[in-house]
């Protein structure tokens, strides 16, 4: 069984019964577009969002109970948005190419060593082009508990050289133990499909 799934029992923190506002905000200025995969999607609130403003979304987790959770979800919905059980560190079973990827919490969970096979994986199944957002704890936030925190220089230094880093900027996450969220980044990463050319 995923560790994951006992958690599912109840209420975990990050389940807040809507899409994260980050996430909103981006679809509101079009920075969402083309086929989505949402990595780590929980019971699937992003994804169902964005479904909703017509874009073809993909919900992978590793937590069998999730996408249970979502899938009904999207049946009571009327929703188009597909969920899979599965590994966001083994993404060569996907049968499509996506121009966006979205990670709402779940780079903040992974190793060192696993943020490198996470990249790598994005690699193997994005469009050249695309574009991958990242919500995850900012090490702004103080020591109370909930996951790790990620530094802007780990996450600048977690792509490698088929993506370029756009922007990281101050967000918040929202989650059940504080009205406000937590303080996070949201980076803003582009797939060049290709390692970069240290020409001009």
């Amino acid at each position: 069984m995923n560790p994951f799934d006992a958690m599912y029992d109840g209420a975990p923190p990050w389940e807040i019964g809507r899409p994260q506002a980050a996430v909103v905000r981006l679809a509101a200025a079009g920075r969402i577009g083309g086929r989505v995969l949402d990595l780590g999607c929980g019971t699937g609130e992003n994804a169902l969002f964005l479904a909703g403003l017509g874009h073809a979304v993909l919900g992978v987790d590793a937590s069998a109970k999730a996408i249970g959770m979502a899938t009904r979800k999207a049946v009571a919905r009327g929703s188009r948005a597909e969920f899979r059980v599965g590994d966001a560190l083994r993404l060569e079973g996907l049968e499509h190419r996506y121009d966006t990827a979205l990670d709402s919490g779940l780079f903040h969970t992974l190793s060192d060593a696993a943020r490198a096979r996470y990249v790598r994986g994005l690699g193997r199944v994005l469009k050249p082009g695309s574009s991958v957002f990242v919500l995850c704890f900012s090490d702004r936030e103080p020591a109370w508990g909930g996951p790790r925190r990620v530094s802007r220089r780990e996450l600048e230094a977690a792509w490698t050289s088929e993506f370029a880093v756009e922007s990281i900027q101050p967000e918040r996450i929202l989650h059940q133990q504080n009205a406000d969220g937590a303080h996070a980044w949201l980076a803003s990463v582009v797939h060049f499909g290709r390692p970069l050319s240290t020409n001009n």
